[in-house]
């Protein structure tokens, strides 16, 4: 199913000086806010919990990349995706998340197998690669980059991250998604507008929405984007 374009739809009022405010504090905090939130609440109790990331795994087979690819989950934490890579066969994969907290639960869960992952603690918007990933993987990192700053950032570094040909998968709340999440403001995409964002290195290949139903019972609507880097 593919979704309908609509431009990046900031939370209400974000021109205010209370959310200019909340800006600067998040810059500040980010870390620490997303430390609590792994350590605040088990590890299916969070919003974004899937038991199995269904879509993400589809998607990744769909790009035809080998088992041996180098794959990595930024902003992964706890998620499962891992996992379920492992089960099938993935060789070469790295998980990257800002908060350590989430790391350790991804870790404890794999036990003995969290060996055959590389473990990143670090931000999307500053990380500088060892070596060139063939498929980089986002569910929910690249719509909290309310500043059209931090988004030129992480665009700059999937452009030095990830290999010639090499694919990108990104998950955005969509056109009718909610506005804030764990407590901060979002920005939500239609694939037209999240292609402007990534900019013309990145040819979109696929677009799907889907609901997640949160733990709590919530529905909210992602956007998937499979990308290919082109440029």
């Amino acid at each position: 199913m593919k979704g309908n374009a609509a431009g990046p739809v900031r939370h209400q009022g974000a021109d205010s000086e209370s959310n200019r405010f909340e800006m600067r504090w998040w810059r500040t905090n980010i870390q620490s806010h997303w430390q609590r939130a792994h350590e605040s609440k088990a590890e299916d109790e969070v919003s974004w919990f899937q038991a199995k990331p269904a879509l993400s795994l589809q998607l990744i087979e769909e790009t035809g990349v080998a088992r041996s690819a180098q794959i990595v989950d930024a902003g992964g934490g706890a998620s499962r995706l891992v996992d379920c890579l492992l089960d099938a066969g993935y060789t070469a994969l790295g998980v990257m998340d800002i908060a350590e907290s989430g790391l350790a639960i991804a870790k404890r869960r794999l036990g003995e197998r969290a060996s055959a992952v590389q473990w990143i603690v670090g931000d999307a918007t500053r990380y500088r690669a060892e070596m060139p990933w063939d498929l980089w993987h986002d569910r929910a990192v690249f719509h909290f980059l309310v500043e059209a700053s931090d988004r030129e950032k992480y665009r700059r570094v999937l452009e030095n991250a990830v290999a010639p040909h090499g694919h990108v998968i990104v998950a955005t709340f969509g056109p009718n998604g909610p506005k804030r999440c764990s407590g901060l403001p979002v920005v939500r995409y239609g694939p037209e507008t999240l292609s402007n964002e990534l900019g013309s290195g990145f040819t979109l290949r696929k677009s799907v929405l889907e609901d997640h139903r949160t733990p709590s019972g919530a529905v909210q609507e992602f956007l998937y984007c499979w990308f290919e880097h082109t440029g």
